[in-house]
């Protein structure tokens, strides 16, 4: 088969993060954009897969970042495809960014715009800006983890982990009968 540059653009493994929203993959993307491509979604800077919460965080985030900081988000983008899920997680996702915000040294706004802030895009933003202004790099991409693992499955049972392997078994401790589970706590 023969390569043609003509007929191929970037692909996910060849783009480089880029500020802003772009209309196609040829002239860059954002981390959302990429998302999107991962997702097999049209292009776009929110891909439906991706929770919206999460997707506010990283548009704001990703913005702000200057290029060498912005290439982190780079496997991000394939951990928050699929992310999107029903109204109880939002609000969990919600919570966690106002949390967040807060506990970074975002000053709490008036009581009628503090209302607005309940809701995914707003929430996402401002712990982002939160996040930029008090250059918490490292706990911007601890957040993106904590947002996406609250929609992961939340089975009955914790995983534990297997001493002996130093791997996870669902439900399998090797100190007990193979049939026994430990509840979530």
């Amino acid at each position: 088969m023969r390569y043609d540059r003509g007929m191929t653009g970037p692909s996910h493994q060849t783009v480089r993060l880029a500020r802003g929203r772009h209309a196609s993959r040829h002239a860059g993307v954002c981390v959302m954009e990429l998302a999107s491509m991962l997702a097999d979604e049209p292009f776009s800077d929110r891909p439906s897969s991706v929770s919206p919460t999460i997707g506010a965080f990283l548009r704001t985030y990703n913005d702000g970042l200057d290029d060498e900081r912005r290439q982190d988000l780079y496997s991000v983008a394939a951990a928050i495809v699929g992310t999107a899920n029903g109204r109880a997680v939002e609000r969990e996702r919600v919570g966690r960014c106002l949390t967040f915000a807060l506990g970074h040294g975002a000053r709490t706004p008036a009581r009628r715009a503090s209302l607005a802030l309940a809701t995914p895009e707003p929430a996402g933003a401002w712990a982002a800006i939160a996040a930029l202004e008090s250059a918490a790099h490292d706990e911007a991409l601890a957040l993106v983890d904590e947002l996406v693992a609250l929609g992961r499955h939340r089975a009955g049972w914790r995983r534990v982990v297997d001493a002996v392997r130093g791997r996870g078994a669902a439900g399998h401790d090797p100190q007990t009968p193979s049939d026994a589970r430990v509840p979530a706590v």
